[in-house]
């Protein structure tokens, strides 16, 4: 299933940069992918727990975390390949959240041959407009930091995620909101507007049904209406699809109900 590589942590050449990456256990390789406003330590509590079944791996997308991006065009789903061909995965598990969803459907989509199983975690669907709701925080996200106020841009960015539009921010556990304050402050500081990354062609949107793969989909019921009707699109789209839906979580599961979260994914992992 994969080389011999030893546990640890590095960097990889890509397209322009470098990549920083953790593996840590044996077995089957499962690829954890970060959401678009942290970086790879939200998987602090599903590390060493996934590790002990599993040849678990985690990286900083570019842009993220160590992973610088460079003024240049990309693609997160080659960043992926050639991270895979480095440690010598030839087939792999992905779990990816919200941003990371993306990057997973495009390299299931061209590497279908590479995975074993996706598990999809308030996921959005490539080449979807936003929506009105989302758009407004999107301005104001923008005008906050053009204004100089990152401290005002990354708050509103845990409002709309951590939190969510059901919850008011002490509704929500303080240590996971000031965990993502610190991954997310790092990412707005690191933000390039020169890099672009190349889109996939034909979109994911409309190639779904192409993922013949077996797949988990998950969602918090506090997260974006826009997010939990993707994951209906999901169920519906990917053959054999399951959905779940997590209580009392938005945008993160992963780091509100790890428990919760770790039995829903080792068990789904162990049946495929």
């Amino acid at each position: 299933m994969s080389g011999m590589q030893p546990a640890g942590s590095g960097f990889v050449d890509v397209e322009g940069t470098q990549l920083y990456y953790e593996v840590a256990g044996t077995g089957e390789p499962v690829v954890l992918i970060h959401a678009g406003i942290c970086d790879s330590r939200m998987w602090d509590d599903q590390w060493a727990v996934f590790a002990r079944q599993y040849r678990a791996i985690r990286y900083d997308v570019r842009g993220f975390g160590k992973s610088a991006i460079p003024s240049q065009s990309y693609a997160d789903r080659d960043d992926l390949y050639a991270l895979c061909r480095h440690l010598g995965v030839e087939q792999t598990h992905i779990v990816a959240v919200s941003m990371a969803g993306h990057i997973a459907i495009a390299f299931a989509l061209e590497h279908p041959e590479m995975i074993r199983s996706l598990v999809l975690v308030a996921a959005g669907v490539g080449g979807a407009p936003p929506s009105e709701a989302l758009q407004h925080v999107w301005e104001e996200v923008d005008a906050a930091f053009t204004a100089g106020d990152v401290a005002m841009a990354n708050e509103l960015e845990l409002r709309a995620w951590v939190d969510g539009p059901g919850r008011a921010p002490d509704q929500v556990d303080p240590t996971v909101r000031e965990r993502v304050r610190e991954m997310n402050g790092n990412v707005l500081m690191l933000a390039n507007d020169e890099a672009v990354e190349r889109p996939l062609e034909p979109p994911a949107r409309e190639r779904l049904g192409e993922l013949r793969v077996p797949a988990l989909i998950i969602v918090g019921d506090y997260d974006q209406p826009r997010v939990i009707t993707s994951a209906d699109l999901f169920e519906e789209a990917i053959a054999g699809s399951k959905k779940v839906i997590m209580r009392g979580t938005a945008h993160l599961p992963s780091m509100e109900h790890p428990a919760e979260f770790n039995s829903l994914v080792l068990d789904f992992l162990q049946g495929v």
